[in-house]
């Protein structure tokens, strides 16, 4: 059980991420930019939509992690169209308990990058990556979250109990 924020009311709504399901998968016709329904095939990946437990059928955003090199791979990230650049959205902490998530399935690899997420960032974002996340720069635009950001935020994102 995780909480996402309320941004009108202020308080936290219990929420979850469960795998992506036929009946719960973001449709490109409603908004998405991706087409999850596709990701969700990918035979190395897996794919997550967090949504809260008051309104279970509206997704609030999804992930798509896949495990190739011997590492995870956070290969796609996406809020529910209508937050795309609102800064006025219903929900806040939506974005930041996915890569929590992320971080936390990253753990359970049993190889040298246990708990590194690696993930590719558009230009703009490096720095928002890196100052909200501790993620750091590996080679052109490929950036990871190391063990120590990411018990981070699996603590702070995952396990919160009260608003900041």
């Amino acid at each position: 059980m995780m909480y996402i924020l309320d941004k009108i009311n202020r308080e936290l709504v219990k929420s979850e991420i469960i795998p992506i399901e036929n009946k719960i998968i973001p449709l490109k016709k409603y908004g998405w930019i991706f087409n999850w329904r596709q990701l969700s095939k990918d035979k190395n990946g897996q794919t997550f939509v967090l949504r809260t437990l008051n309104s279970p059928d509206q997704i609030e955003g999804a992930l798509q992690l896949k495990f190739e090199y011997n590492m995870l791979i956070m290969d796609a990230l996406e809020l529910t169209p209508h937050y795309i650049g609102q800064r006025n959205k219903r929900y806040d902490y939506v974005a930041d308990c996915l890569i929590a998530f992320a971080c936390r399935e990253s753990f359970k690899i049993e190889d040298n990058y246990k708990g590194f997420l690696t993930f590719v960032s558009k230009t703009n974002l490096i720095e928002w990556y890196a100052r909200k996340y501790g993620a750091e720069l590996a080679l052109g635009q490929r950036m990871f979250i190391n063990w120590e950001n990411g018990e981070r935020l699996i603590e702070k994102y995952l396990h919160r109990t009260k608003i900041d």
